[in-house]
């Protein structure tokens, strides 16, 4: 499938700078017209010439152009563009985007833009798990930015980690699946609606520092939160230790354990009429916590563990229950346990996901999910979690309405 379409390509400094020349090459290949955006940074890694004979286009790096300011040059090149995609995006300029911030062309073009905004993150892996910077991914989320990558792997320090940008053949392939026009703002189908909403991991405490949990990053959760927002639902948010700023305007409850998320979602779940089971509670949980830090002594221990609590699954069985929405993370017969657990929790429905592929699950940015209810079934390919999160809350407030016409 071709892209052909305006892409402006914006190029901040990083060293997978040198991914952008290959980027050009593949969407002109593709049938796009491509200009270049370059910030003074960037062009220490990369020349200018290069991305220009490529592109078959001046490249652009100067807000005040004498000549290009007689026209407006940023306004031109913003209403030129059907899609603006900066690849790389540094840390430095993502808190720039984040806070409205235009000191330069390219923070000036992304303000102007009118088109859908796509940026692929590129920094060292300790400088993207940072809180801040999670905080400024988040408030571009919620701005409507779409986020591609950036993947695990090694890194030009030497280091190995999530922050490398998504090579440009995936960037090519994600752009050639998104719509044309930017997705419209999401149907009021909740219009005060109650929907509770548990989100990220939990955490088992062996002993004052140590805890079992799981690699859930909580995005999807909280992309969930945010689109029942503008479905025009009124959100509670029970949330396990995360990295992620909470949408403004809802109610959050932070817990720590799979007891304490039992516990909040229990005691909340009949004043709702929706409950969306995302969060990845553990399954075990520690029988004894040890008051000290336990010593590395023996060449083997055991920990003894016990079943927890099934939040899902006693929601479900409330006498005055909310429409019960539960998640399925599987590695293998993805269809037969996701039925499997349809069934036997009694939900309304459940979302399930593939974990341990190339693309989607925890930590990434990007999901797909296959959505089964009874006598139903439907697919939402992978895409942006916060796009694949707006899909499923207009699925669940679909069949949550038709169950209450019924």
């Amino acid at each position: 499938m071709t892209i052909n379409r305006h892409i402006l390509l914006g190029v901040s400094g990083g060293i997978a700078a040198y991914k952008s020349a290959e980027l050009v090459r593949l969407l002109r290949k593709q049938g796009a017209e491509v200009r270049v955006v370059m910030t003074q940074s960037a062009m220490q890694f990369i020349s200018p010439l290069t991305l220009q004979a490529l592109s078959g286009n001046p490249v652009h790096s100067e807000l005040l152009d004498a000549d290009a300011e007689n026209a407006m040059g940023h306004i031109s090149l913003a209403r030129w563009a059907d899609l603006l995609l900066i690849a790389p995006t540094t840390a430095n300029l993502i808190a720039k985007l984040s806070h409205g911030l235009a000191d330069d062309l390219l923070s000036t073009l992304y303000l102007a833009a009118t088109c859908p905004v796509y940026v692929a993150p590129a920094m060292n892996q300790a400088m993207w798990t940072k809180a801040v910077t999670q905080e400024n991914i988040t408030k571009l989320l919620r701005h409507g930015v779409m986020i591609i990558g950036p993947e695990q792997g090694d890194q030009a320090c030497g280091e190995t980690g999530f922050g490398r940008m998504s090579e440009p053949a995936a960037i090519c392939k994600y752009l050639t699946h998104t719509p044309r026009v930017q997705t419209p703002p999401t149907v009021q189908h909740l219009q005060g609606v109650k929907v509770l909403i548990s989100a990220g991991p939990t955490r088992e405490p062996l002993d004052p520092v140590r805890y079992i949990t799981n690699r859930s990053s909580g995005k999807m959760g909280y992309a969930l939160a945010h689109a029942a927002l503008q479905a025009g639902a009124e959100v509670t948010l029970i949330s396990g230790p995360v990295t992620l700023a909470a949408p403004a305007n809802i109610e959050l409850i932070n817990v720590e354990t799979a007891a304490e998320m039992y516990e909040a979602a229990l005691s909340r779940a009949a004043d709702h009429a929706i409950y969306i089971g995302a969060a990845a509670v553990a399954d075990y949980s520690p029988v004894i916590m040890q008051p000290e830090k336990i010593k590395k002594q023996a060449e083997q221990t055991t920990i003894i563990l016990q079943k927890t609590k099934d939040i899902l699954a006693d929601v479900a069985k409330l006498d005055k229950r909310p429409y019960t929405v539960g998640f399925a993370a599987e590695t293998h017969e993805l269809e037969v346990y996701a039925r499997d657990k349809l069934a036997r929790k009694k939900l309304d429905m459940i979302a399930a996901n593939w974990v341990g592929r190339e693309l989607g699950g925890f930590d990434s940015n990007q999901n797909a999910l296959h959505v089964f209810w009874e006598n139903g079934e439907q697919t939402l390919a992978m895409m942006d979690k916060t796009r694949l999160a707006e899909e499923l809350i207009h699925l669940i407030a679909e069949r949550f309405n038709e169950k209450q016409r019924a």
